[in-house]
């Protein structure tokens, strides 16, 4: 099996906060060392903007295995296992569609090989 040749950009293109879709899936990719070599890959659902009464130009994600369970921020209780987050929209990125954080993956691939120079 052979996939699909790319072109991938050496940086990354995260999710607008003004494009972000209720009850879309997106991902989150971090890296545990400053090499950027050991990625960790999170799914989570955007769930809304300003869900709390205080907020403004909060933008709050769910992990997706409680959203799947159905729990809901609304309905949140303390015996339910539900990871939820929120930044401002002021300092939101980080969060991506599949494909842009597939990218992510394949440069830290490169990386890992010594193969990234653009």
């Amino acid at each position: 099996m052979r996939f699909e040749s790319r072109e991938i950009k050496p940086y990354s293109v995260p999710v607008p906060a003004s494009e972000l879709e209720v009850g879309s899936v997106y991902f989150k990719v971090f890296y545990v060392d400053g090499d950027m070599q050991n990625p960790i890959m999170e799914t989570v659902v955007f769930i809304g903007w300003d869900l709390d009464l205080d907020d403004k130009g909060m933008v709050y994600f769910q992990n997706y295995e409680s959203y799947t369970q159905g729990i809901r921020f609304e309905n949140f209780t303390k015996g339910d296992e539900a990871i939820f987050s929120c930044q401002t929209a002021d300092e939101f990125n980080g969060v991506f569609e599949f494909e842009r954080a597939l990218d992510l993956l394949m440069w830290c691939s490169l990386r890992r090989r010594g193969l990234d120079e653009t």
